[in-house]
């Protein structure tokens, strides 16, 4: 016969678990106003932050290191990619621990008032898994590789937007002196129109010098319209790559450096299978593969689980029961023949991923090193040759046409040889400075400029 004070204590013991479990769930709820203040604290720092970063991209000359830098904090694909590199560095934790231990009730023979006291058994079972040694090891290194390769994505992801912004640069650096030479050369044409009238004027030069000169400078005034208009379009796709407003201004960038490229194919070859993210990230696919394969193969191997109870019995003495449970693979073993095989296919289709990856980078990095150095060779021709030739034949011709010797149409040809070799000078200087940007990102990383 029992006590009622014995009663009460069992009753006590059962309900224990579910306040526990209530009191955990809501214990959470008191933090979310202490953090609103500190929160706009932290809303007005950034603001203030980002407006001081901004104004290094309005000063003049615009430099390409402030661009980076600024594209390296604010630029949304860099952004998310270190996001889920912190999400894959929490994997883990998470996949190597141990499932949640399970608390489970039984109750026979319960009266109909739900009066646990008078159960003639009540049970508490506390239960855990343990899967087979090794495979929680297993699984957290195949999510560490996992969060290596993401490592190297992001690596990836800044190279790439270091390029892609470094183009947008020099494409809005040639826009600028774009609009230099053709300015200058309205204002030279200005001039020869108007000596053109005095000529006319005393009869020394026929109406279609006149109206020539007129034609040719409204071309003039066109093309510096134009390229104006080009002007907006290429800050917007640099400020896109900034995550800024496509109208945000901008200042007007420092002139190209000068062109040269010091590396050799078999060193640029060689750095670029060791330091490219790419290449890295498919060589620790390998490796986790291999990992996942040792998974699989351990898949073979039992899981247990362990119960520890415990009773309560109605008229009968208390007591305590330990139940063991092993899980028997080869009872169905044909899925887990089928797990090795999909885990050796998976490390076979890693290393020819490799091996393109690297076939790829290989012939990235010499077809934009073969641009680089032709546009080396062109820079270094237009500005020792071609470019002082032209201005040469162009003084020539403009004293000529003062002293009657040349006639206008001349003078005007003159002019547009200048002026075309003057913009494919500057898009000679742009292209080396893309093909070299493109030649980082092969490679994997920014180069050295040794000159």
């Amino acid at each position: 016969m029992r006590l009622p004070g014995q009663r009460r204590s069992r009753a006590a013991i059962l309900a224990g678990p579910v306040v526990v479990f209530v009191g955990a769930v809501l214990f959470p709820l008191n933090d979310t106003r202490a953090n609103e203040s500190h929160s706009l604290s932290r809303e007005s720092e950034e603001t203030t932050r980002v407006d001081d970063e901004s104004g290094s991209l309005t000063r003049a000359p615009l430099m390409l290191e402030a661009v980076l830098a600024y594209a390296q904090a604010h630029n949304p694909a860099i952004q998310a990619a270190g996001h889920r590199l912190l999400a894959a560095r929490e994997r883990p934790a998470q996949v190597s621990a141990l499932d949640d231990p399970v608390f489970t009730y039984e109750g026979f023979n319960t009266p109909e008032n739900f009066d646990l006291t008078h159960t003639d058994n009540n049970i508490l079972k506390l239960s855990q898994k343990l899967p087979f040694p090794g495979k929680r090891r297993l699984r957290g290194r195949i999510a560490t590789q996992e969060a290596e390769i993401t490592r190297e994505e992001l690596r990836m992801t800044e190279v790439t937007t270091r390029a892609e912004v470094t183009k947008a640069y020099y494409d809005l650096w040639q826009v600028h002196q774009n609009l230099l030479i053709y300015a200058h050369d309205k204002e030279l044409m200005a001039q020869f129109a108007t000596v053109a009238e005095k000529k006319y004027v005393v009869g020394q030069a026929a109406q279609p010098d006149v109206l020539r000169a007129q034609v040719e400078l409204t071309r003039l005034i066109t093309r510096v319209t134009t390229e104006t208009l080009k002007l907006g379009d290429v800050r917007a796709r640099l400020n896109g790559l900034l995550s800024r407003p496509p109208e945000a201004p901008l200042g007007i960038p420092r002139d190209a450096p000068k062109p040269v490229v010091t590396q050799s194919l078999t060193e640029l070859g060689e750095l670029t299978l060791k330091t490219r993210p790419e290449i890295i990230a498919k060589a620790v696919a390998i490796g986790r593969d291999a990992t996942a394969l040792a998974f699989a193969q351990q898949a073979y191997f039992p899981d247990f689980e362990v119960y520890v109870e415990r009773f309560f019995n109605a008229g009968r003495k208390d007591g305590f029961g330990v139940v063991f449970s092993a899980t028997i693979p080869l009872a169905y073993r044909e899925k887990y023949d089928a797990g090795v095989v999909e885990a050796k296919a998976r490390v076979s289709a890693s290393k020819a991923d490799l091996r393109a990856a690297q076939d790829t980078a290989l012939a990235e990095v010499k077809s934009a090193l073969v641009r680089a150095q032709t546009a080396v060779e062109l820079v270094n021709l237009f500005a020792q040759t071609h470019v002082p030739q032209a201005e040469q034949a162009l003084a020539s011709s403009q004293i000529g046409y003062q002293t009657g010797k040349v006639d206008f149409l001349s003078l005007i040809d003159s002019l547009r040889v200048v002026e075309g070799v003057r913009l494919e000078h500057v898009a000679a200087a742009t292209d080396f400075a893309k093909a070299y940007a493109d030649l980082e990102r092969a490679v994997g990383q920014p180069l050295p400029r040794r000159g």
